[in-house]
């Protein structure tokens, strides 16, 4: 029905997680509706995307070899909050409670899914763990996977001898940490807890 490269841009757009054909036929409809140098523009950042990968320290997005909080020196550098993505330490920093460093395990141990701890960042936030480190805050959603994530975690890094503690108090069972609203993470930051073996 329509022109093949116009299909060809509605089938992107519907590549997107959450977008169906109408809302691509939208999305595409409205670019046809743009300037030609918003259009170049978009095409530049798209670009420009390959750019982007994750910080070799803490897994957080970067477009240099560190990202700005691993290079941020005011940032207490003896806690560190295992999240599961990058979008989670976006949630986190919204709320304005923490100043502590990251680390982004870049997924959840999920049997179910075949991924096991060895295929997420757990060695590199175990080379992380030095004599000053004070606290490991987990900060995995609380869904089954972001669970087991946590056990695991706890079982690792107390033979590390750090502290581990976990969000608690306002994340619901099932919810996911980037939905969450900032009062929510405020009191889960809050009233985080020591995690206890199972």
């Amino acid at each position: 029905m329509y022109p093949k490269k116009f299909e060809t841009l509605i089938e992107m757009f519907e590549k997107l997680p959450g977008v169906g054909n109408k809302t691509a036929q939208r999305y595409a409809f409205r670019l046809l509706e743009e300037p030609e140098e918003n259009i170049e523009e978009y095409i530049r950042t798209l670009q420009s995307l390959s750019e982007i990968h994750p910080c070799k320290t803490c897994g957080f997005l970067t477009d240099e070899e560190t990202c700005h909080f691993c290079n941020d020196k005011s940032r207490d550098a003896h806690t560190i909050m295992v999240v599961a993505y990058p979008q989670d330490v976006v949630a986190i920093e919204k709320t304005e409670t923490y100043r502590g460093l990251y680390h982004v395990l870049g997924g959840l141990i999920s049997a179910s899914k075949g991924i096991y701890p060895e295929d997420i960042r757990i060695e590199g936030l175990l080379e992380r763990i030095k004599e000053d480190t004070k606290e490991i805050i987990i900060a995995t959603s609380p869904t089954m996977d972001g669970e087991m994530t946590a056990l695991y975690l706890n079982r690792v890094l107390k033979e590390k001898g750090v502290l581990v503690t976990r969000l608690a108090h306002g994340l619901p069972m099932g919810a996911s940490l980037d939905y969450a609203d900032e009062l929510t993470l405020i009191k889960a930051m809050s009233n985080r807890r020591e995690v206890e073996d199972a």
